[in-house]
């Protein structure tokens, strides 16, 4: 059990379950090219099926390794998830999961510790999303609300509802032919509109995005740092054990080197 614990632990058993990640990624959109299919069909599914076996004998071997403890990690549960959606059978209804196999592809997440310190950081950065939607969607509530009493009579197409107001001022928000499509549009029949649509953009794009990118840097930093204390906490371990090692080892050989004196001195007694 230890020998199957260091394998799985290995650095080089990670680069070989990464390596065939990527290998299953590019067959399964080799998969979606019916040219491709026609020559060497066969020897893809073949691959998939081999890679996914490999991939089902790693968690098995992972869960007699850890255990129960293997659900206490995340990132296991997560590859459990993956990999058991690509066994279950995609025929009939559940023909869907076929589509759903390229979900394999994430284990890259799991497998690269770079890629899960950004999903951490980004799953750290939730709770502030949430006020920043929140407040997001608060302002574009008041403004669908203007934009539709203000413009729902000419462009009902656009400002028709709330609905279609907040759909339109969406597309404005992301810059998207905002201009020539709809404000300018909206300025020949209302010359001063210019005066809703910037105010919009201005308290959308250019400040509650950029909120975003703040709160989602801010986490990235913190993940950042807390790694690397973990790291420092874990040099600290191994100096501290290296010292304790040091110092038993003088220990030792100051013992060694003082036992010729002492018996020396107990035979030169009467």
């Amino acid at each position: 059990m230890n020998s199957l614990k260091s394998l799985i632990e290995s650095r080089r058993f990670e680069w070989f379950i990464t390596a065939l990640v990527v290998i299953n990624a590019i067959t399964l959109g080799l998969e979606t090219m019916p040219a491709v299919m026609e020559r060497a069909g066969g020897f893809l599914k073949a691959l998939d099926r081999t890679i996914l076996a490999i991939f089902v004998l790693e968690l098995i071997g992972r869960f007699a390794v850890y255990r129960m403890a293997f659900f206490r990690d995340p990132w296991r549960i997560f590859d459990l998830l993956v990999v058991s959606i690509a066994v279950l059978p995609a025929t009939g209804n559940l023909s869907v999961l076929r589509a759903l196999r390229i979900l394999r592809v994430l284990r890259l997440i799991s497998v690269v510790p770079s890629l899960r310190r950004v999903v951490g950081g980004l799953i750290n950065a939730l709770p502030g999303m949430g006020s920043i939607v929140f407040l997001l969607g608060l302002v574009f509530y008041v403004f669908s609300v203007m934009a539709t009493n203000l413009y729902a009579q000419s462009f009902p197409e656009w400002f028709g509802s709330i609905g279609e107001s907040a759909y339109t001022l969406f597309q404005v928000m992301t810059l998207e032919s905002w201009s020539m499509g709809i404000v300018r549009p909206v300025m020949e029949t209302y010359p001063l509109s210019w005066l809703f649509f910037i105010p919009f953009i201005v308290a959308t794009s250019f400040t509650v995005l950029n909120l975003f990118i703040g709160i989602i840097v801010s986490a990235m930093q913190e993940e950042h740092e807390a790694s690397a204390a973990d790291e420092r906490d874990d040099m600290k371990e191994n100096q501290r054990k290296i010292l304790a090692e040091l110092s038993a080892l003088k220990a030792e050989i100051a013992r060694l080197n003082g036992s010729p004196a002492a018996a020396h001195k107990e035979s030169s007694q009467p």
